[in-house]
């Protein structure tokens, strides 16, 4: 489950995060009236879209003055926006978090999310905070430094230290630092979250670290024990597939562009998709199929692809273990395909439990099934298959 950035930096606070002063808007009248109660120079109006990609799509605005913040919420409020993670229907703005504009010296990268090949958290951290972070890592233009996370053990103060000294903090900013990435590490537990981003983590003159954005996903595996989590849950913003998804053990997000991709794990979903992006491919969706799916709710899973036909090739990253071995993934695509009668070619990258009968069982659907040993050799040719099917260049 993805919550708004206003639900994010509420949680966060709760573990002593700072974040912008600043409150939720329905109206643009409120949205002036909150401007005024902060009496900054200056105000940053979001639009409330749970969707990366916000200020490209023109959903974020600086401006100076209370009026400009009722015209922006004015403009915002009741609008879609297409981002490349909503797909082309969009996502509709409810309501706009007004917040005091934050002047900053510097600004830097913070996640942590759930590894679910390699069955670890992992905190990343960068010297930079960027929009576009996922093609700049990929060329080069920026380092993120990646560091293994014990369950249950948090993060050692000189393992933090270390890993702050890599993206150049030092002096006295260390020891906030550090402190810091403890607290977000013990969010990230707390929460049951597969995903915490802080993009960009802003350093003010004062030495003070702000979270002028957030992004968390709650395991939806995990909200039985999170009934306040669970509560937060807006099903109008979900269209039917997104909403049925869920009680089929499925996290599902539609997006803009002609690759399936099926993944287990947010986290190895996460790192799929933009494996596909920085192969300069379009992914259609987003999938994370929870440990507890069965081959009949995988099934649905690669029937919302099949069905699209904006789809070309499919793309299948999974790692089998415990209650979800690899067979079961394929098992689902052999279902869909009988049910849709299409059937497209199929990418797969397996590891772990029963990933070689996976693929005898993959080769036996009547599909072409093009086995790649890892993430970028399978991402790229997903995008070949793709664009020789007649995807979009």
């Amino acid at each position: 489950m993805r919550l708004h950035e206003f639900q994010a930096k509420t949680l966060l606070t709760g573990y002593g995060i700072d974040v912008p002063e600043g409150r939720v808007a329905l109206t643009s009248e409120d949205a002036a009236t909150i401007a005024r109660d902060l009496g900054s120079e200056g105000f940053a109006v979001k639009a409330q879209i749970r969707s990366g990609g916000r200020g490209k799509a023109g959903a974020v605005r600086i401006v100076r003055t209370p009026e400009e913040v009722a015209t922006a919420a004015g403009l915002f409020l009741g609008r879609t926006f297409v981002t490349a993670q909503t797909g082309p229907d969009g996502a509709k703005a409810h309501s706009v978090l007004v917040e005091r504009a934050v002047t900053a010296s510097r600004s830097l990268y913070v996640s942590f999310f759930i590894d679910a090949a390699k069955a670890e958290a992992v905190l990343l951290a960068g010297a930079e905070g960027s929009e576009d972070i996922e093609q700049q890592v990929h060329t080069g233009e920026m380092r993120l430094e990646r560091l293994s996370l014990a369950p249950g053990e948090g993060i050692g103060e000189s393992e933090a230290a270390a890993l702050g000294q890599r993206i150049g903090i030092s002096g006295n900013l260390l020891p906030e630092f550090v402190s810091l990435l403890q607290r977000l590490a013990r969010a990230f537990s707390a929460l049951d979250a597969t995903l915490l981003e802080i993009n960009p983590l802003l350093l003010t003159g004062n030495g003070d670290f702000v979270a002028a954005d957030a992004k968390i996903v709650i395991d939806d595996n995990a909200l039985f024990r999170q009934p306040e989590l669970a509560a937060l849950r807006e099903e109008q913003e979900d269209n039917e597939g997104e909403r049925v998804a869920q009680n089929r053990q499925l996290n599902y997000i539609q997006m803009d562009g002609d690759i399936g991709l099926v993944a287990n794990g947010a986290g190895l979903g996460l790192a799929t998709l933009d494996m596909v992006r920085a192969a300069n491919g379009r992914p259609a969706n987003f999938m994370d199929i929870r440990t507890t799916a069965s081959s009949l709710d995988v099934a649905y899973g690669f029937s919302l692809l099949l069905n699209n036909p904006a789809v070309r090739s499919i793309l299948v990253n999974v790692h089998g273990g415990g209650m979800q071995p690899c067979d079961t993934i394929a098992d689902g695509l052999g279902i869909a395909m009988r049910r849709t009668g299409r059937t497209l070619p199929t990418v797969v990258r397996l590891a772990g439990n029963n990933a070689e009968y996976a693929r005898f069982r993959f080769a036996n659907f009547g599909c072409r099934v093009i086995d790649r040993p890892d993430m970028w050799s399978a991402a790229t040719r997903a995008v070949e298959e793709a664009r020789a099917a007649g995807g979009r260049q």
